[in-house]
């Protein structure tokens, strides 16, 4: 496990932070019990900034035919049929994604293939589970789109806590399973739009894990699981 790069800023001000703000109390509130939890409060604080920007080293791609992979760790608040309006204009399967504070907010690729679209859309801070986040809310689409042709869209969403949604690419970049593609700072959400006829690996409730966690098949073949070591 290490600290992301683009983590280093924000933790470095939690501690100015932090330390300010114990060595004000120390200064002039005398009052033990208080300097005590003040120090508490802050060290978790600082303990917890440490903990948003970790990236898990030792997890191992899963690789699998057909499959779609959780591009983040979270737990699954929607599985539906929609219409999927900025790319596709048609029936697709949402399957939804929230991340909370005290997730990984790391975004890998959940397939195979080459970006064929992307686009940032300024927009809302609503809770990040709240539906309407999908449009309404600051938000990337990317669509990638694999060697059959087939096309999987995903949107990081920014939720109420975040502040910046970060992509590390663009129209034309190869896309690996498993490989990072970008980050969302604070608690948010990532959507996936599949093809009406995809195989749904997950239900509501579930808790998966970016690179691991199956979320569903293109297609119904018989698929062989092997394990590639990141």
């Amino acid at each position: 496990m290490y600290i992301h790069k683009k983590g280093y800023g924000v933790i470095a001000t939690v501690i100015i932070i932090a330390a300010v703000i114990a060595a004000a109390f120390f200064l002039f509130v005398p009052i033990k019990l208080i300097q005590t939890l003040i120090v508490i409060a802050c060290s978790a604080l600082v303990f917890w900034s440490f903990t948003f920007f970790r990236v898990p080293t030792n997890r191992v791609t899963t690789i699998e035919d057909n499959a779609v992979i959780s591009a983040a760790d979270g737990e699954i608040v929607v599985i539906e049929e929609v219409e999927e309006k900025e790319y596709f204009h048609d029936k697709r399967i949402q399957i939804s994604i929230f991340m909370s504070a005290y997730n990984v907010h790391v975004n890998w690729f959940p397939i195979n293939g080459v970006v064929s679209y992307y686009k940032y859309h300024p927009g809302k801070k609503l809770f990040a589970i709240n539906p309407k986040s999908s449009e309404l809310n600051e938000r990337n689409t990317l669509v990638v789109k694999d060697e059959q042709g087939r096309e999987v869209l995903f949107r990081q969403i920014a939720g109420v806590m975040a502040r910046r949604i970060i992509c590390h690419v663009d129209k034309g970049a190869n896309a690996k399973v498993g490989e990072e593609f970008g980050l969302i700072r604070f608690g948010s959400r990532v959507d996936f739009f599949l093809p009406i006829d995809s195989e749904i690996n997950v239900k509501i409730g579930d808790k998966v894990k970016g690179k691991i966690s199956v979320l569903a098949y293109l297609r119904q073949q018989d698929n062989k699981t092997t394990r590639q070591q990141d």
